[in-house]
């Protein structure tokens, strides 16, 4: 900071020196207007210049550090679903196929046009999957239909 004070007042020194060698009062009564403009523009443009350079250095990664864990991951078990959960529950195929596409996050209509039945008959599969798995909502039923791996 100190440095560019110093820089600044040597530039600054300069020019009145210049001034005081090409007739002083001649360009100074003349033109001083300009002559302070062009001051002013020349400190701005300065000023922005070195800001710029400050505020847009880009930022130095301090320390970097590389973690390196073997995870031991299990390849997935082939699903088999749980007949006498099926069975104890009272489910049809039909409503385990609309539990399924429930699952996958299907819509109504969706699952209508999948199952190749009215979207009625979809609602009232779903009403009933509802009721055997103790659920109010889709969401529950899919995390009770998981929970008793009645879907994978």
């Amino acid at each position: 900071m100190r440095r560019h004070v110093l820089l600044f007042g040597l530039v600054a020194g300069l020019l009145i020196a210049l001034l005081q060698l090409i007739e002083y009062r001649w360009l100074v009564l003349a033109h001083s207007f300009e002559i302070y403009g062009a001051l002013i523009a020349a400190i701005f443009a300065a000023v922005g210049i070195w800001l710029g350079l400050r505020l847009t250095t880009p930022k130095v990664v301090v320390q970097e550090t590389v973690v390196v864990q073997e995870v031991v991951v299990e390849a997935p078990r082939e699903f088999v679903r749980d007949a006498r959960q099926v069975e104890a529950l009272g489910l049809t195929p039909r409503e385990l196929e609309i539990l399924e596409f429930i699952a996958a996050g299907l819509s109504t209509r969706e699952i209508a046009e999948r199952a190749h039945v009215s979207e009625n008959t979809v609602k009232t599969h779903s009403s009933r999957v509802l009721d055997k798995l103790g659920a109010r909502r889709r969401t529950q039923a899919v995390e009770r239909g998981k929970a008793l791996r009645l879907i994978p």
